[in-house]
C-alpha cells in the first residue's frame, strides 16, 4: 500500500510536465500542521506519520481488490518544483487509478476522513480531473459566491469534516495561507451542516460497502495461472484490465498462451475461487469473447463450461498484460532499497555527513528500518508496478495441478444484482430527484418571499387570516410600481425626473381625435364666441394668432372638452345597469332579495361617489368565486401579486 518515496520527479503523475490530469484518477495530499513552520518537518518525521496512517488504514485495505491500483502515499520532504501538490510543503500524497469502478473513489475518500479523524493535526485535500468533486457532491447547498473559479485552496478535510475556507477572510488565498487559516481558525472554515450532510452521506456505508463490492467467483483455468493468483490475489486486476482492454496486438498473445499454457489444448484445467470486484466480474461476463483454438475449453452441456470461460478470458487477460509490459518495456522498478537509498542521498536525507560516521550510520539505520516496515505494506503496490518479475518469479518455483484437486472450493457468491440493478439505479435516480426538488423548492420560496416584501403583504395568509383589506393595499402597490421590459419592480434608489409634457400641444391631439362630436357640443354652448375659437384651432389658416391668446383660448377648452366627454359617456351608460353594480361610499353592497330604489334616491346617488377600494374587492372576489375552485385569471393576478384566497366552503350549500 506505500509507494517509493519519490524516484523521479520527472516521471511523477504530480508533476507540471504531465499537464492533462487523466479522466479517471483520484489525487490526494496530506499536509500536518508541523509542515507549516521552517525546519520543523525533517524526512524522519514525516516516514514516522507515513507508518503510522498505513497501520491505520491495513484493517480496511488488506482484503480489499482494487480496479486499477491499490491505495498509496509517498512521503515528498524536500522542496520540488515540480509537485503539482505543494512545490515547497512537506507533505505525503498519491494518486489512484479508479476506472470505471468509481466505488474506489470514493472508498478512498472513506479513507482520508478517518486519516483525518485519527490524526487531528492534518489537513488534507482530494481532487479529481473534475475538480473539487466533494463540492460537486454538495452542489445544491453551496453558498452562491463558491463555483470552480473561486474554489482553489478553499477545500479541506480536517478532523473528519469538510472545511471550506470562507471568501470574507481570504479573497484569493494560496495554498499556504489556506492551510493556516483552517489550522488556526477551523471552527470558522467548518462547511454548513448540508454541505457536511450530503458529502458524510455518499461515505456513510463504507466500510461495509466496500466489503459489499467484492465478489468470490469459482473458476476453471490452467494450473500456471492458478498458481499466481493463488499467491498474488490482487494481480486478477491486471488481468480484467488486459482482457477488457484488448486490441488487435495484444489478441495475438492470448492466441499462442505461451506462458500460462504450455501443454496447449492438453493442459488440464483447475477449479480455483477468484475474488474480484463486482466492475471486474461485469466487465467479464457482459463480453463475448471466442476461446483461442489452443485454449482446452469443455463442451457447452457441460456443467462447468460457465466456470472454465470465466476463466479463460481471466487466462488470456492474464497473458495479454503479461506479454505486452514485458516486450513493451512497461515493467516497473519497483522500490529496491538502492532505489531508495538513492532517492534519500538525492533529498539530502544525510544532510553531506560522511559515510561511516556515527550520524550518518544512525540515519543509515532509521532508513533501513523505515524501508522494511513500509515494505510490509506496499507488496500490492510492488506486484501492480512490476508484474511481469514477480510472475516469473512464482512461476519458477515447484506446482502442480494436483496441488489444487485437494482444495475444497466454495461455490460462486450470487450474481443476481448484475441483473437485478434496475431497482437500485432508480432508487439513486429518485434521490437525486427528491435532492433537486428540495433545493426548487427552497429557492422558489425564497423568491417568493422576497417577491413578498417588495409587493406587500405575505402570501401565507390562510382562510383563518384572510383580510379582503390585503387585495385592495397589494393592488394599489402593484400599481405603484415601475414597470420595466421584465415586468412590474420596486423602484430602487431612482431619482425619478419630472415628465417633460406638454400639455398645450396633448389637448390639441386630444381634440383633433374628438372634433366632430365636440364640435356639435360647443355649439350648442352659450359662449358661442369661445367655442368658435376652439373650433378655429383646427383651421391651418389660422396658424398666426399670437401664442398668448392660443393658450387662452386652449385653456377654455380644456373645460368644453371635459363636459362634452363626461356627458357622453354618462349617455352612454343611462341605457345600462352598471351604475347599480357599483358600491357607493358608506354603502354595503345591495343583496341579491333587495328591490331596486326608486327614482329619487337614484337621482342622489348619481352624486355619491364610488368605493374604489369596495368596488375592487368585490368584483376581484365574484370573479374568483365563478371559477369554483379551478384555474381562473383572478386567481392568477392575485397569485402574481402575492395573494391566496380561501376557498369558498359555502358554495353549493
Amino acid at each position: 500500500m506505500a509507494a517509493p518515496p519519490d524516484l523521479d520527479p520527472s516521471s511523477s503523475i504530480f508533476s507540471h510536465k504531465n499537464s492533462r490530469l487523466p479522466d479517471d484518477t483520484v489525487f490526494y495530499a496530506i499536509f500536518p500542521d508541523s509542515s507549516l513552520t521552517p525546519t520543523s518537518t525533517t524526512a524522519a518525521s514525516l516516514h514516522s506519520l507515513h507508518l503510522q496512517i498505513l497501520q491505520t488504514l491495513t484493517p480496511f485495505t488488506s482484503d480489499y481488490i482494487w480496479q486499477h491500483e491499490p491505495f498509496s502515499l509517498s512521503p515528498s520532504a524536500s522542496p520540488k518544483p515540480s509537485c503539482l501538490c505543494s512545490p515547497h510543503l512537506p507533505h505525503l500524497h498519491g494518486k489512484l487509478r479508479v476506472g470505471d469502478n468509481l466505488d474506489d473513489e470514493w472508498f478512498t475518500v472513506f479513507l482520508l476522513f478517518h486519516i483525518s479523524s485519527t490524526f487531528p493535526d492534518l489537513s488534507i485535500r482530494v481532487w479529481d480531473s473534475d475538480g473539487e468533486f466533494l463540492l460537486i457532491e454538495a452542489a445544491f447547498h453551496l453558498p452562491r459566491w463558491l463555483n470552480p473559479q473561486t474554489s482553489s485552496n478553499r477545500v479541506f478535510i480536517r478532523r473528519g469534516q469538510v472545511h471550506i475556507v470562507p471568501r470574507h477572510r481570504l479573497r484569493n488565498p494560496n495554498l499556504t495561507e489556506a492551510l493556516n487559516f483552517i489550522a488556526a481558525f477551523g471552527e470558522e472554515s467548518v462547511a454548513a451542516e448540508p454541505v457536511q450532510a450530503a458529502v458524510k452521506n455518499r461515505i456513510s456505508e463504507y466500510p461495509e460497502k466496500a466489503r459489499r463490492n467484492m465478489h468470490v467467483v469459482r473458476v476453471r483455468v490452467p494450473a500456471a495461472v492458478a498458481q499466481v493468483l493463488s499467491q498474488e490475489p490482487c494481480l486478477v486486476a491486471l488481468a480484467v484490465e488486459g482482457f477488457y482492454d484488448r486490441d488487435i496486438d495484444t489478441m495475438k498473445y492470448a492466441a499462442k498462451m505461451e506462458r500460462f499454457l504450455n501443454r496447449g489444448r492438453e493442459e488440464e484445467l483447475v477449479c480455483i475461487s477468484v475474488k474480484m470486484s463486482r466492475a471486474m466480474y461485469a466487465q467479464l461476463v457482459q463480453q463475448t469473447f471466442q476461446a483461442p483454438k489452443c485454449y482446452p475449453m469443455p463442451n457447452r452441456s457441460d456443467s462447468a463450461y460457465v466456470e472454465a470461460e470465466l476463466g479463460m478470458k481471466i487466462a488470456c487477460g492474464l497473458e495479454m498484460m503479461y506479454q505486452h509490459r514485458r516486450k513493451e518495456g512497461l515493467e516497473g522498478k519497483g522500490s529496491t532499497w538502492e532505489a531508495f537509498r538513492e532517492s534519500l542521498e538525492r533529498s539530502g536525507y544525510f544532510e553531506g555527513l560522511l559515510p561511516g560516521s556515527k550520524e550518518y550510520q544512525r540515519l543509515m539505520q532509521n532508513a533501513e528500518e523505515y524501508y522494511r516496515s513500509s515494505a510490509s505494506f506496499s507488496r500490492a503496490s510492488e506486484m501492480m508496478s512490476a508484474p511481469v518479475r514477480r510472475i516469473d518469479e512464482i512461476l519458477a518455483l515447484p506446482y502442480s495441478v494436483d496441488d489444487f484437486k485437494r482444495v475444497d472450493v466454495p461455490p460462486s457468491d450470487d450474481d443476481s444484482w448484475l441483473y437485478n440493478g434496475e431497482d437500485e439505479l432508480n432508487s439513486e435516480l429518485l434521490e437525486r430527484q427528491k435532492e433537486m426538488e428540495l433545493y426548487d423548492l427552497k429557492h422558489k420560496k425564497k423568491q417568493k418571499s422576497k417577491e413578498q416584501d417588495n409587493v406587500g403583504p405575505s402570501s401565507s395568509s390562510n382562510a383563518d387570516g384572510f383580510n379582503p383589506g390585503d387585495i385592495a393595499k397589494t393592488m394599489q402597490a402593484f400599481v405603484e410600481k415601475v414597470s420595466s421590459y421584465k415586468g412590474a419592480e420596486v423602484p430602487e434608489n431612482r431619482n425619478l425626473k419630472e415628465v417633460d409634457l406638454d400639455v398645450d400641444r396633448f389637448f390639441k391631439d386630444v381634440e383633433s381625435m374628438m372634433k366632430s362630436h365636440g364640435g356639435e357640443e360647443a355649439a350648442s354652448d352659450d359662449d358661442i364666441e369661445e367655442g368658435s375659437s376652439s373650433d378655429l384651432d383646427f383651421d391651418d389658416s389660422e396658424d398666426e394668432i399670437d401664442s398668448a391668446e392660443l393658450s387662452e383660448d386652449i385653456e377654455d377648452g380644456e373645460d368644453t372638452f371635459m363636459h362634452s366627454y363626461s356627458d357622453a359617456l354618462n349617455e352612454e351608460l343611462k341605457s345600462t345597469t352598471l351604475e347599480k353594480s357599483f358600491v357607493r361610499a358608506n354603502e354595503q353592497a345591495p343583496k341579491k332579495d333587495e328591490g331596486t330604489s326608486n327614482a329619487p334616491e337614484d337621482m342622489e346617488e348619481d352624486f355619491t361617489p364610488v368605493d374604489v377600494d369596495v368596488n375592487l374587492v368585490k368584483s376581484l372576489l365574484d370573479s374568483f368565486s365563478s371559477q369554483q375552485g379551478l384555474p381562473g385569471p383572478a386567481s392568477n393576478l392575485l397569485g402574481l401579486m402575492g395573494l391566496q384566497l380561501p376557498q369558498d366552503d359555502k358554495k353549493g350549500k
